[in-house]
């Protein structure tokens, strides 16, 4: 890990209570957690938490982010917005592991509605585990960023 162990995680409602069973987990392996919300089931849109937590990644003061919706889609696209962001929505452990090592993820989206507690924790420990290959990659990753000039 490097200095800036922050990393932040967000959800709407329909995803707290895996986003609190992530965080708990992250925690546990040394992660610096800033959880900012929601706390309370009452509906509220993804797309405000999605850029709350993007926002904090693109500044530095989070190294990673991690953000649930019902299904991760909605969330991701939010948080994409955001330049500097590059967050994919994952099911499995494989592309979790890809987007880090391949695109240079610096967020993760996950879908409650799509996958359970132990899944989910397994893509959350293959994101975090991997590491960008950069090489060809490196230049892909440009070319993204170039897109948002």
């Amino acid at each position: 890990m490097t200095s800036n162990n922050r990393i932040v995680l967000s959800s709407d409602h329909a995803a707290i209570a895996l986003r609190q069973a992530i965080a708990a987990h992250v925690a546990a392996k040394g992660w610096d957690v800033v959880d900012i919300g929601p706390t309370t089931p009452e509906s509220t849109p993804y797309p405000k938490h999605g850029e709350a937590a993007a926002r904090l990644v693109a500044s530095g003061d989070c190294r990673l982010g991690i953000i649930l919706c019902g299904t991760g889609q909605g969330i991701m696209m939010a948080a994409n917005k955001v330049r500097g962001i590059r967050c994919g929505v994952c099911a499995d452990t494989f592309s979790a592991r890809m987007i880090r090592q391949h695109n240079d993820a610096n967020m993760l989206s996950l879908g409650a509605r799509v996958i359970g507690e132990g899944l989910a924790l397994d893509i959350v420990d293959a994101f975090l585990s991997a590491q960008f290959e950069g090489g060809r990659h490196a230049t892909r990753v440009d070319m993204i960023i170039a897109l948002e000039q």
